[in-house]
């Protein structure tokens, strides 16, 4: 029986586990060791390459002494230009001094197939097998052709110059070799190399460390902002996350601060919501039901019913209209701005209002100013106003209706001569299903959404609504829209 085994399932897991602090570590840790690795070998490069150019200074320097030597020097016992090659080797030989890994030999050519004589200074050469006692290197440098060359042994490798003496009479030929071995400084490059990388491990450990660290400290908001998100529920939404420093993971958890606050408004309100228009339904819902099940067989007894049940229909309609009005003023397209006539709209609004109730109605004031915003929606919410005015007066009391602008700020109002509003109702009764504890007037059947509605109208405008007392007892509903509004 053969199974199946997909492949690349053990690593996706491995990859899956690594945290951001591991990643940026290993990334951290990866940069660092290629670039400590390349300075190293760059640095030993370097190094090499001027002892490169020291040997090869000091063999072009020997080389030319000796060269100089033989134009231009004398036989002290003479007081005449060298004329015995044996003679003129030994006494530069010994005028010279040489460096430790330094040797000067002079050789003359004693026949075809047989090592050359040689002159040496005598002084120790630290080297395990100096050249001058080896005699295949000898000859291969004697007979090479090339003035300078690189011998390779598995002793150690020479780097060497000749130059080559001119002929004196029948004597055999003659040549000067200036011979260092790189051995021990190149040796000593090595070294620095090695401990070079010696401290880069030890500068990868402590950055290893310090890494963790930093990383820690840098991710611990990110690190709180997962906890926090992990341990939230529709239910607790009050946890918040240590805000410290101004840095970008600051900024991270403020931003996630204020999610949680908004979210935590939008859940309150959302619960809120849910339980107010819950009551507000279950009351209509409740007389339908009742009526219904007293209901008897009388036909007044039924018409009465049925004109309640409607009635109470009619008010759940409403209300769940009202409800989709306001979820819709969430949208970007509730309000389409257009260019109005703001005294032509207030206008259409005073005509529009006269037929809500016997009042003395009053047209106070038209701006005649053009103005951008959605006339429809406007009118709603100046007739929702004028609404309430009604509710909120009796029959024969003055309700004004008017708009003024100041530059790019304009109002539109409605002003009643009714009672007014409490103090303490002034900062609830836009909010949804909330009422005045005092009212005056016909109460009509409304659940409290109309002056809901008129702050998300004004809202999606970009303004506000506002309530200010009417000048001899009353309330004033201001919409104020467009800039510089108090």
């Amino acid at each position: 029986m053969t199974t199946g085994v997909r492949l690349g399932t053990t690593a996706d897991p491995v990859r899956r586990r690594l945290s951001a602090r591991v990643r940026i570590l290993l990334w951290l840790l990866l940069v660092m060791a290629v670039g400590l690795v390349s300075v190293a070998t760059t640095t030993r490069s370097i190094l090499l390459r001027d002892v490169d150019h020291r040997v090869n200074g000091l063999l072009a320097q020997e080389a030319g002494e000796f060269a100089n030597f033989q134009q231009r020097g004398v036989d002290p016992e003479t007081g005449r230009p060298f004329t015995d090659s044996s003679r003129l080797l030994r006494e530069f030989l010994v005028r010279q001094y040489a460096d430790p890994d330094e040797e000067l030999i002079g050789l003359v050519g004693r026949g075809a197939g047989r090592a050359p004589a040689q002159f040496i200074q005598q002084r120790e050469i630290p080297v395990a097998v100096p050249l001058h006692k080896d005699d295949a290197a000898i000859r291969r440098i004697y007979d090479s052709p090339d003035p300078t060359g690189t011998v390779d042994r598995p002793s150690g490798e020479i780097r060497w110059a000749k130059v080559v003496v001119a002929r004196a009479g029948g004597e055999a030929e003659a040549a000067f070799v200036v011979a260092f071995h790189p051995g021990r400084e190149q040796a000593a490059v090595n070294e620095e190399f090695r401990i070079l990388l010696a401290i880069s491990g030890v500068a990868l450990l402590l950055t290893t460390g310090i890494g963790w660290a930093v990383a820690g400290r840098i991710l611990k908001p990110v690190r709180l902002v997962r906890t926090a998100a992990a341990q939230l529920t529709e239910q607790d939404l009050t946890r918040r996350i240590p805000v410290h420093g101004r840095d970008d993971i600051a900024a991270l958890a403020e931003t996630f601060n204020d999610m949680l606050d908004r979210l935590e408004r939008a859940f309150a309100a959302q619960r809120e919501f849910v339980d107010d228009a819950g009551h507000e339904l279950r009351t209509p819902i409740t007389i339908v039901r009742g009526h219904l099940e007293l209901m008897g067989d009388d036909p007044a007894e039924r018409e009465e019913t049925i004109r309640l049940v409607t009635d109470e229909l009619d008010r759940m309609s409403r209300i769940v209209e009202d409800l989709l009005l306001l979820a819709k003023a969430e949208r970007p397209d509730f309000v389409t701005p257009e260019p109005v006539q703001l005294a032509e709209l207030t206008a259409d609004v005073y005509v529009k209002a006269r037929t809500l109730g016997e009042r003395d109605w009053q047209l106070a004031e038209v701006a005649d100013v053009e103005a951008e915003l959605d006339p429809q929606r406007i009118t709603q919410a100046m007739v929702q106003l004028a609404q309430n005015a009604v509710q909120h007066t009796a029959p024969g009391q003055t309700v004004r209706i008017g708009s003024r602008a100041d530059g790019t700020a304009i109002e539109l109002y409605v002003a009643d001569s009714g009672c007014g509003v409490q103090a303490q109702d002034a900062d609830v009764i836009f909010e949804r299903f909330r009422r005045g504890t005092s009212r005056r007037g016909a109460r009509g059947s409304g659940a409290g959404l109309g002056l809901s509605i008129v702050r998300a109208i004004a809202e999606a405008h970009g303004g506000r609504v506002r309530l200010r007392d009417t000048a001899g007892g009353g309330a004033t509903f201001v919409l104020a829209l467009g800039e510089g509004q108090p």
